[in-house]
Formats: structure tokens, C-alpha cells, sequence
């Protein structure tokens, strides 16, 4: 069943993920709300396993459902992402990460919420990360936010000023997105083993400037898959510096005294992790305390470009 006047498009940029793929694909098509109301884009940003071969396979087998696949050679999820839009049919643009996995009444519940506040401009969700095998002793709340960890608040509310969603839960109108010419490819996310990243707090803060109100509903649900066996030193270092270095590139785009500031910002949060830790260990978990330092300086290394 082909969507031809779809209520949302959900965009899923990939990159070597035929191992998890499916499960995302397979949580949209097994959705509350009607088929055709709804259309799925996966966007492959040069993966080199099955992915290609995994998607198309499912598309074949599932024709009732609107699944399309396209390609994006310039690397970086602001290129895939954008890729993706610009095919896209509907006036809500949803925004999904290749390993999450939606809850069933995910997009059912995203088409109530713009009903019903219809001067929304954007909207963010819960994410859940799900630690295969388990989480590890060492995670804690504020390291979490580097594997896609997002629990804002427990009811709905409008996004303080400096607050957005997470690009692996979000959902605008594709007419602000239009609005403010959709990712700043400056900004590409990950390209091969380096990371800029920050591309989706600088779209949600285009968008603020145009005034646009951003909710959060933790309604909103999708599932992060997290390999503990990847969550190495280098992969920590690769995501923590890829936000620093993010913050370089859009902070200097602005003025030097924008980054200046946000180089203090983040020497104070520095200090803050030297505090936090301390505390852990007082509450018996020395595991989480090295983990929580070294956030601070592998970002700080990315902003100072390191």
C-alpha cells in the first residue's frame, strides 16, 4: 500500500547497521496507525556490510507498506538527513536512528500531539537505551547522554531556551525545516572516525530563533540499542570530542567571543565533574567516577579541536 498523501515521513539515515536495521524497519511497519498514513525513507550514507541487500529485501517482502531506499554519497547524517526530507511527501518529518526501535503508538501518539497543539514547531521524545548485554557498572545518568540516553521530563512541556531533542527522536514540520534549510552540513555528524557533531541543537536553535515553540512528550517513545562491547575508550573520546568539536564549528561561526564563552562553559563543567565524581565515590561507586572526568576533558579536547 503505497502512502500518497502520507500525515508523516519518517527519515532513517544508515550506515552499517544490517545487524540492526530490521528491528527499526520492522517497529514502523508494525505500527497502530493506518499504513497509509505514514511513509518510511532509509537513507544508506555509503555503508559498506548488507545493509543495502537487508533493506531491499525487506522492502520486496513488505509491499503493503510505504518503505523506500535511497543513497547519499556525501558522508555525514546532515547530508543523509537532508537527503531524505527532500523526498519526502508529508508535513511532519520524523527523524529515527538506525538501531532504535519504536514503540508501537509512536507515530499514532505524534500525530495526536500536533492535533492537539497545533502551533508546535517541533517535537522531541524519550529515549530508552537498551545495553546488550546490560548496562555496565561504570554508565551513570549524565555519561548515558553520550549513547542516546533522553528522559527530559516526566510530562509535557515546552523545551527551555537552551534545551532540544535528540536527532534520534525528533519530529518538525516540513515547512520549518524548509524554513531554515534543514542540517548545516558543517555540521555532518560522523564522517569514517571523526565526529562533528551538534548538527540537531543548532537546527532546534535556527528554528527558536524564528520562534517556534519545541515540546517534549515522554509519550514519545523509541528504544536505543547499545552494544556494551563498543563502548570503548575510542568510542567514548570519538562521540564526547565530536560534540566539543561541534561546538567549535558553530560557536566560531557566530563570533570568537561566542566560542569563548563556551570554552568557559565548558572548563566550569569540567570542574563540575571533578565535584561529581568525588560524590560518587562517596556513595560507594568509584566505577562511574573516571568515566564522568573523562566526558569533560574529551570534550573540551574537541572544542579546543585537540
Amino acid at each position: 500500500m503505497i502512502s500518497t498523501n502520507p500525515a508523516i515521513s519518517i527519515v532513517i539515515c544508515t550506515y552499517n547497521r544490517a545487524d540492526y536495521i530490521l528491528e527499526a524497519m520492522n517497529s514502523l511497519f508494525n505500527q497502530t496507525l493506518e499504513k497509509d498514513q505514514f511513509e518510511v525513507i532509509i537513507v544508506d550514507n555509503n555503508s559498506t556490510d548488507q545493509t543495502k541487500i537487508v533493506c531491499n529485501k525487506y522492502i520486496a517482502e513488505h509491499p503493503n507498506g510505504s518503505f523506500y531506499f535511497l543513497e547519499e554519497k556525501r558522508q555525514g547524517a546532515s547530508f543523509a538527513r537532508n537527503t531524505g526530507a527532500a523526498s519526502a511527501k508529508a508535513p511532519l518529518l520524523c527523524f529515527m536512528d538506525d538501531d532504535a526501535v519504536a514503540d508501537q503508538y509512536y507515530l499514532e501518539r505524534i500525530i495526536q500531539f500536533f492535533e492537539t497543539h497545533p502551533s508546535a514547531g517541533g517535537l522531541g521524545g524519550r529515549i530508552i537505551p537498551r545495553y546488550i548485554p546490560e548496562e555496565p557498572k561504570w554508565m551513570s545518568h549524565f555519561v548515558a547522554s553520550l549513547v542516546g540516553n533522553f528522559d527530559y521530563s516526566k510530562h509535557t512541556v515546552e523545551f527551555s531556551p537552551n534545551k532540544y531533542p535528540l536527532e534520534s527522536n525528533m519530529i518538525i514540520r516540513k515547512t520549518d525545516f524548509d524554513a531554515v534549510n534543514g542540517f548545516n552540513t558543517a555540521l555532518p555528524g560522523v564522517q569514517g572516525t571523526l565526529r562533528i557533531g551538534g548538527e540537531g541543537k543548532e537546527f532546534f536553535l535556527k528554528l527558536k530563533a524564528l520562534g517556534k515553540v519545541i515540546y517534549y512528550d515522554p509519550s514519545i517513545v523509541v528504544e536505543h540499542v547499545v552494544e556494551t562491547k563498543k563502548l570503548t575508550p575510542e568510542y567514548m573520546y570519538r562521540v564526547a570530542s565530536g560534540i566539543g568539536r561541534g561546538e567549535r564549528v558553530r560557536t566560531k561561526a557566530i563570533n570568537n567571543w561566542a566560542y569563548i564563552k563556551k570554552l568557559i562553559e565548558y572548563i566550569y563543567k569540567f570542574v563540575g565533574a571533578i565535584v561529581l565524581a568525588i560524590s560518587y565515590l562517596f556513595q560507594g561507586s568509584p566505577a562511574k567516577m573516571r568515566p564522568v572526568i573523562q566526558f569533560r576533558i574529551d570534550a573540551l579536547k574537541g572544542l579546543l579541536n585537540y
